[in-house]
Formats: structure tokens, C-alpha cells, sequence
């Protein structure tokens, strides 16, 4: 008979239901299940590691397990008591379905007349097998670098769908999920969106699977009840579930650049990982549910469930990065690239992309140093925050910040190998690694030796200007000085308050003392930062800025690098300042510290809020308010040898306080 519930529904050339006491004439007459024309044929596989981005090892393909029933009904196994379906054709395309059920009950097939809509409609021949791509199918996909995606994708189109698909339950098999799944899609498109979100979303990648080469692969039953998989578990559970839902779906074998990957390093042998294409909208889509999951921690081994949209529907130009399929037409680009090309290639990790990077030069993993340094730089497509580590410390280079991207000077301190890996930070707090080189140094230039304490980034930028600071004297990092003195100065918005400090290697001054070096001078909404060197070298500058309405710690924002050659140079500090020296105060004369003895000094500062001033060494000196709103005076140095200003606040008080404390030099 035929039977037909509307226009989608699966004609039923027979259904011939017999009863349970018959069941045996009824294997009699098929003794064997036969399997889908449109399975594929049975041959052995190579064995494969599966991987995250940090993960890879052993894995079996789960098809293996499950058998024919990859693409037969899908229908889960049954308990002996249960009904049980047989299916066989013969050459001429007929189907016969038998079933055997318990007396009374209804048959199976009716009920799951509803899941049959969405199953794939075959071709003349009845297959529903997709076919590989071939020759024909190697579109080329231009990247214009405005979408990382295969498709144009609006992805606040399934905000809904996301957060829907990410809390359905497992009810009982997977035709039931699947159904739960579909409830809010109404395209293809959607179907794979919310079959991607909950594999994401629910299964955890087995790390005793991936250690365990002789370890059984998982059947998608065993998946869901466990919850957890390696990477072919999660590209033969996507495409069951696709095909559950009438898209078509296959699993791609190949290598890639995940866990335990070294830049430059051969892949050869068995394939390591597995992920799916489907066929959208006329044309293969690549994806790799494994890696959109999560991630495992290099040092814990600890899987953890981190979405990551990158590898949805992936830009083949992008996908081939760290993944290289076994068949060269799943590239799905034109002309393919060959696995050579693929192991020398640089590898853009998915954050750089996530992050909004565009390019990087170079574009080898492997540099060579010219004369002792090597150059990176990034282009972004939005201002971004980056560091570095060479070898794993911040030290040895100057990263300076651009509005669409960075640079970034390395100086290696040693000839031979150095790894040097450049995080950036998005939205959140969380840097993120986003390239990693090797470089190879075979020379080391003992000039270009920088100081421990010159932090990142170096000079100032859109960044320093986000903080509050403007239109600086030196837009440059470095500031070369021959006497070993100079003076910086730059706008600061209004309720913001600037901290500066002195930092050198090699020196017997300490950081305390070496802070002195720096004098902080007021201006009319700018602030200049009167620099002094004690001796030759080199130097960072930092600067830090702080909400003078908020409680905390000030903040660093840049520093430069002062650069001093002359051997001559021999600056003495600063006068210390108290707590009462304010930021509005300036300081005109004497800016040394350090006074000779045995002279009349001149003084001459601007001070707000006091109501006398005076100096005081062997004796005490007044200071006299000005018409242009100096105090000024002069103070004899000899018989001192620590000469202070001081200040009295309030006319009614009796109280001077401390604001400058000056050395006097011994006789």
C-alpha cells in the first residue's frame, strides 16, 4: 500500500506488520539486515588522533561501532521486548519494511511519520548519501576581510535560537532531540545553528579517550549519556544529528595545528582530527564543533567549555590554517594548497581573528634577526591592546600601540632559538594569544640592551589619550638626550592626576632615589615632567594617571625610553617633596636638589591655599608674595646641611608645614 500523512511525508511502498508469534517465518524470509544503499561502503580507516586547539590523541571513528545504522532509520536499539523494524531492497529500488511488534501495540513506523519530514529526500536512485565534493565543488572563496564566515552571516539573527537550543535537555534518544532542537528553525541554516549550539554547549571532550589510542570510539548513544567525546565523536555525533534533521553532513579526516603543535613542525602518518562540512544554500560549509567547545589547559590538562564562534561556518581561506583535510578538495579553495605549504604556512591562532586582527607581517612562523632585531607588526581593524613575551618574560622589545594595530621591536639577549608569542585583549580583561613565532637570532648587537622595568607599550598612543592624556611633546618612544636632561610635557583632562617615575638597570642609586630624577611641574591644564639622569644609559619613564575622585592605586599607562650616550653626565636629584607639595604647587628655583654650600640661594615657587611661606636651614627666611603669585626669597646655605621650605596654611594657626627638603653640600 501507500501511505502519505501530506505533501513531505515518506511514501511506504509496504508496510506489512507481522505478529510476534510469526516473527520467526519473518526472519526466515531475511535472515540478514541489509544495509542503506546510501551507507558507505565499509573499509577500513587509519587510525586518527583527535584534538581541541590545546588537545590530541587517539580516537576510533564511531561509525565503525554503530555499523549500518549510520544512515538507516537512526532509530536507537530496542530491548528484546520491543518492536523491531527490517528493511531490505532489491536492485530494482523497491523497499519492503517489516515490523515486529508486541500484540496490540502500535507500530513504530506511524509513530515517527513526523520525523521522516525532516530525514534527506533521495535522489532518482534513492540514495541519500551526500557525495564528496569534487573538482566542480571547489568554489573560491574570496575573503574581503569583512566576515571570517563561508556565508554572510548576521549572527545577531540567532540570539534567539542560541539561547534556546543551549538549554534543551535530553528527554530520551537522539530523534527526540533533534526534534526539541528544530522546534525554533525554520531554515537549514537554523538547523545546523541550533544542532552546533547544543553540541558546544553539552559535550565535553574526553581527555582519558584522547590519551587512550586502543580506547573503543563513542557510538552517539554512548555520547549522550556520558556527555562526553573526542574530536570524531563530535563530528560523527554533528553529522548523525544533521542528517536526523534533513541536512546534508559529512566528517572530514586531516591533520591540524592543535594541542602539542610546534611551529614548523611535519605531519605525516595518521590524521589527527576529524570536523564536518554541510551543504548550504548550494554550496559545502566547514565547521568543527570539537574546537568550538572549549579548550584544554596545557599545564592542568583540564578541559574547559569556552564557545567559540570562530569555527562556525569558517571562511575556508581562514579554515586552512590549522586544518588540512585528507581528501584536497574539502580546502574548498582554488587552487588547493598542499600539505608542505600547510606545515610552512603561518598560523593565525582563532583569536587573532575573534579579536579583530586583519594582517601580520611577517607572514613565515619562523624569523630571522637583521643585526640583532626582529620587526612585527599587526593590522587591526579597531584599536587594540597587545603585549609580548620572548621566552616567557615581558622584557627584551618596545611595543608600541597604533590605532589600527601595533608594532613591535624585538631584541633577543641571546644567539639561537627564542619563541616570542603577542596576546591582544578585546572586550574583557583576558589577554589572549593570538601569534606565536620562533625566532632565530644569530647575532646580538651589546648596544641595544633594554631595561628590565621598560614596560608595554612604550610611548604614547590612543590609549594613553583614552586615559586622559593629550597632545604629548614626544610622540615617539624614545627620547635621545645628549646632556642626560629633558623636559617632557603633555594635556591632562580635568580630574585626572599624573605620577611619573625613573627606572635603570646597573645603578647603585636605588628606585626610590631614582624616582627623584623626575620633577612634576603643573602647567595651565598640561603637566611637564622635568627629567634629570644620575649617569650614561638607558632609562624608562613611566607614567601613571588616577581619577583624583577615586580611591585606589594610580594606573600605568606608557612609558618612554630615555637614552643617554654621554659618559659626563652627572645630575643629582631633585628636591624630595612632602605630602602638603600638591599638584597644583610649581617649582621655578632652585630645581636641584642638592644646594652649595656657603651661598645665597634664590627660591621662587608658586604655591596655592597658604598663608606664608618661608625657608628654613641655619636660620629662616621669609618668602613675600609676588604680583604675578610667586613666593619668592633667597636663603643662605652656610653651616646647613639640609635646607627645607615650608608652609603655613592657615593665618590663624602657628603650625609651618614640610612641602621641599634640599642636601647642602659638605664644605
Amino acid at each position: 500500500m501507500e501511505l502519505r500523512k501530506d505533501d513531505h511525508a515518506v511514501a511506504i511502498d509496504m508496510l506489512l506488520i507481522v505478529h510476534s508469534e510469526k516473527r520467526r517465518a519473518a526472519q526466515g524470509a531475511h535472515p540478514d539486515r541489509q544495509a542503506d544503499p546510501g551507507a558507505p561502503p565499509q573499509q577500513p580507516q587509519p587510525q586518527r588522533r583527535g584534538g581541541l586547539p590545546a588537545v590530541g590523541h587517539g580516537i576510533r571513528k564511531w561509525q565503525k561501532c554503530e555499523g549500518t545504522e549510520l544512515y538507516g532509520t537512526l532509530a536507537e536499539k530496542q530491548h528484546a521486548q520491543q518492536p523491531q523494524v527490517i528493511t531490505s531492497y532489491d536492485n530494482q529500488g523497491t523497499q519492503l519494511t517489516v515490523e515486529v511488534h508486541p500484540r496490540d501495540a502500535m507500530p513504530q513506523l506511524l509513530k515517527k511519520l513526523s520525523l521522516a519530514k525532516l530525514r534527506l529526500q533521495g535522489d532518482k536512485n534513492g540514495n541519500t548519501r551526500p557525495r564528496q565534493p569534487g573538482g566542480k565543488d571547489a568554489h573560491a572563496y574570496p575573503w574581503d576581510r569583512s566576515s571570517l564566515k563561508s556565508l554572510t552571516l548576521d549572527l545577531r539573527q540567532f540570539k534567539k535560537l542560541d539561547a534556546y537550543a543551549s538549554q534543551v535537555m535530553v528527554k530520551s534518544g537522539l530523534d527526540e532531540l533533534v526534534c526539541d532542537l528544530l522546534q525554533e528553525a525554520d531554515s537549514e541554516l537554523e538547523r545546523v545553528r541550533a544542532i552546533w549550539i547544543w553540541i558546544c554547549h553539552h559535550i565535553e571532550y574526553d581527555m582519558e579517550a584522547a590519551q587512550q589510542k586502543d580506547r573503543q570510539a563513542f557510538k552517539p548513544t554512548d555520547i549522550l549519556r556520558s556527555r562526553k567525546t573526542n574530536c570524531d565523536g563530535y563530528a560523527g555525533l554533528f553529522e548523525r544529528m544533521c542528517r536526523i534533521a534533513g541536512v546534508q553532513c559529512l566528517t572530514v579526516p586531516g591533520y591540524s595545528k592543535g594541542f602539542g603543535y610546534q611551529t614548523g613542525q611535519s605531519f605525516s602518518g595518521e590524521f589527527d582530527h576529524a570536523w564536518n562540512a554541510v551543504f548550504l544554500e548550494g554550496r559545502w560549509h566547514l565547521l568543527d564543533s570539537t574546537w568550538g567547545s572549549g579548550l584544554v589547559d596545557t599545564t592542568t590538562s583540564k578541559f574547559t567549555f569556552l564557545y567559540n564562534e570562530f569555527y562556525f561556518l569558517t571562511h575556508p581561506a581562514l579554515f586552512i590554517e590549522d586544518h588540512f583535510p585528507d581528501n584536497k578538495n574539502w580546502q574548498l579553495l582554488k587552487p588547493p594548497q598542499s600539505l608542505r605549504q600547510f606545515e610552512n604556512n603561518m598560523y593565525h591562532k582563532s583569536e587573532f581573528y575573534n579579536k579583530g586582527m586583519l594582517s601580520a607581517h611577517p607572514d613565515t612562523a619562523v624569523v630571522r634577526t637583521v643585526n640583532g632585531k626582529a620587526t612585527v607588526t599587526i593590522e587591526s581593524c579597531a584599536p587594540k591592546l597587545f603585549m609580548f613575551m620572548l621566552n616567557g618574560k615581558q622584557e627584551h622589545g618596545l611595543l608600541s600601540l597604533r590605532k589600527n594595530g601595533m608594532k613591535l621591536e624585538v631584541f633577543p639577549p641571546t644567539t639561537g632559538s627564542h619563541k616570542l608569542q603577542i596576546f591582544a585583549k578585546g572586550d574583557s580583561d583576558i589577554y589572549s594569544s593570538v601569534l606565536e613565532y620562533t625566532l632565530q637570532c644569530s647575532h646580538v648587537d651589546p648596544g641595544v640592551r633594554l631595561p628590565a622595568e621598560l614596560h608595554q607599550p612604550v610611548g604614547p598612543s590612543w590609549f594613553s589619550e583614552q586615559m586622559g592624556i593629550t597632545k604629548p611633546s614626544h610622540p615617539d618612544p624614545i627620547i635621545h638626550t645628549r646632556d642626560g636632561r629633558c623636559s617632557v610635557s603633555f594635556g591632562v583632562d580635568e580630574g585626572i592626576s599624573v605620577l611619573a617615575s625613573l627606572h635603570g638597570d646597573d645603578s647603585p642609586i636605588t628606585e626610590e632615589t631614582q624616582r627623584r630624577y623626575v620633577f612634576q611641574l603643573p602647567r595651565e591644564k598640561r603637566t611637564e615632567l622635568k627629567v634629570q639622569l644620575p649617569h650614561a644609559g638607558k632609562f624608562a619613564l613611566k607614567i601613571f594617571v588616577k581619577k583624583r575622585q577615586e580611591t585606589g592605586n594610580y594606573v600605568f599607562v606608557f612609558n618612554y625610553l630615555l637614552c643617554c650616550t654621554n659618559t659626563k653626565v652627572n645630575w643629582p636629584v631633585f628636591p624630595e617633596s612632602f605630602g602638603n607639595w600638591g599638584p597644583e604647587n610649581e617649582l621655578l628655583e632652585p630645581l636641584s636638589g642638592v644646594l652649595p654650600a656657603n651661598r645665597n640661594v634664590p627660591f621662587k615657587l608658586k604655591l596655592h591655599g597658604v598663608a606664608k611661606a618661608l625657608v628654613k636651614g641655619q636660620d629662616t627666611w621669609p618668602l613675600t608674595l609676588s604680583h604675578e603669585g610667586y613666593w619668592e626669597g633667597s636663603c643662605n646655605t652656610a653651616g646647613c646641611q639640609e635646607v627645607y621650605v615650608m608652609v603655613l596654611e592657615n593665618a590663624n594657626h602657628s603650625f609651618y608645614s614640610y612641602i621641599l627638603k634640599y642636601k647642602v653640600n659638605a664644605q
